[in-house]
């Protein structure tokens, strides 16, 4: 958690202390004896300020060289402290209880440093009385409380960012394996659609051969590739596909479409929904795969509603445009009584719809509508 580079406020916080060092030795401010040799408590101010520059970096050295230093002075000079020692060995304090845990050897060691500057301090003054030792003390805590308070919001604040980046790394694994999920089941109904189309054609070729007259063997021959190959096709992706598939799918089983729209809304309906179903445009023929994932946005679009706004009223349109196929599933919110459930965006309903509109090069867009939520798909018609 220690950074290891020096910032701007560490060349401020050095400079400040400095000034202060050097402006109260050469003026004497705040009653300051006169000094027998001023220029050494000068140097030291200096030296002080290049110590608490690097404080953040070395801690514990930093603190520990300036305590003994200025005790050594204290002694050797038996002259009073000035107030910007005292005041800097507090920033010493203050910095290495905000750098180390607060039951830590070092910081146990920044207590003891600061409680042996105070003692040297005192018995250098000579007239040190009770009062001015409880202020020492006093002032020490605040000291050391910042610093640990600073340590403790640290602390927490990087326990933040952990959290959020395992919650991150959490979405974003559900946001893919339902993807994949959907993917798959795309998969699976693909896999069908092609298969069936595969074997009609198979279907149409042998029934063709068969009509052949027997003088056209060329052509009863190319049929017959056309039936091998197709059902070579058909083996091949059964068996690339095969782990796709669940043991409870049944490939045999037709697959819904536009067409059974309206028995999706009799089911919504038994459920609760007041559905309401408009066409616009001349209904076409569509193509099986693009057909399979119309009807399934309007079923997920349908059953979001019941989730999120329960029994309320939905229209559904569908607009068989001249280049485009629109779905609009548009609902009325929540009615009276009803707690609304949130709209999570990135939610497995709506992976799912993006995924089906994709697959076929359109767009889908989910998101409130006056007090209701609507979902419009566009699919292309190629």
């Amino acid at each position: 958690m220690q950074d290891t580079r020096l910032s701007a406020a560490d060349g401020l916080v050095a400079v400040a202390v400095g000034l202060f060092a050097v402006i109260e030795e050469v003026t004497g401010g705040t009653n300051l004896a006169e000094r027998s040799v001023p220029s050494l408590w000068v140097a030291w101010g200096v030296t002080a300020a290049v110590l608490v520059l690097f404080r953040r970096l070395a801690p514990v050295w930093t603190t520990a060289v300036y305590t003994v230093v200025s005790c050594g002075v204290f002694v050797f000079t038996l002259e009073d402290a000035a107030a910007w020692q005292w005041l800097t060995e507090l920033l010493f304090l203050f910095t290495v209880l905000s750098q180390t845990r607060l039951r830590s050897a070092r910081a146990l060691f920044g207590v003891a440093a600061t409680a042996v500057f105070v003692a040297t301090m005192g018995l250098t003054y000579g007239g040190a009385g009770f009062a001015d030792y409880a202020i020492a003390v006093g002032m020490a805590a605040i000291a050391g409380g910042a610093g640990a308070g600073v340590r403790r919001y640290q602390v927490l604040a990087a326990r933040a960012d952990e959290r959020t980046d395992a919650v991150v790394a959490r979405s974003e694994r559900l946001v893919r394996e339902a993807v994949a999920e959907e993917q798959a089941r795309l998969a699976r109904e693909l896999h069908d659609i092609v298969a069936s189309s595969v074997s009609m054609m198979v279907m149409q070729a042998g029934g063709l051969r068969r009509r052949l007259p027997a003088d056209l063997g060329r052509e009863r021959e190319a049929l017959s590739q056309i039936e091998a190959t197709g059902r070579g096709a058909v083996e091949e992706l059964q068996r690339m596909l095969h782990l796709l598939r669940g043991p409870a799918t049944d490939s045999r089983l037709p697959q819904p479409g536009l067409a059974r729209v309206g028995d999706l809304v009799e089911q919504s309906r038994s459920a609760g929904l007041d559905v309401r179903v408009e066409v616009t445009g001349e209904p076409r023929p569509l193509p099986a795969g693009l057909d399979l994932s119309a009807y399934r946005i309007v079923q997920e679009a349908l059953t979001n509603t019941l989730k999120h706004a329960g029994p309320t009223r939905v229209t559904v349109t569908i607009d068989h445009g001249p280049g485009e196929l629109r779905l609009d599933v548009t609902d009325d919110g929540p009615r009276d009584g009803f707690p609304a459930a949130p709209h999570i965006p990135g939610g497995h309903g709506l992976i799912g719809m993006r995924e089906r509109a994709a697959l076929f090069h359109g767009s889908l867009d989910a998101g409130p509508d006056g007090g209701g939520f609507a979902v419009r798909a566009v699919l292309p018609l190629k």
